[in-house]
């Protein structure tokens, strides 16, 4: 059995709000909207119905 992990294109922070995109072409992630607390400790809403794992 194999199973592919595919990693999230989108993320938000739970904490201030910011949005992010990831850029193929930069090879990382891009702010999509406003830019958030920039001395926020970001934490990533990445767990909520987002499945990594796929057979």
């Amino acid at each position: 059995m194999s199973v592919t992990i595919t990693p999230p294109r989108e993320r938000e922070c739970e904490l201030c709000g910011r949005e992010e995109r990831w850029d193929d072409d930069a090879d990382g992630w891009r702010i999509d909207g406003e830019s958030g607390d920039v001395y926020c400790i970001h934490e990533w809403d990445i767990n909520g119905t987002f499945t990594p794992l796929s057979e």
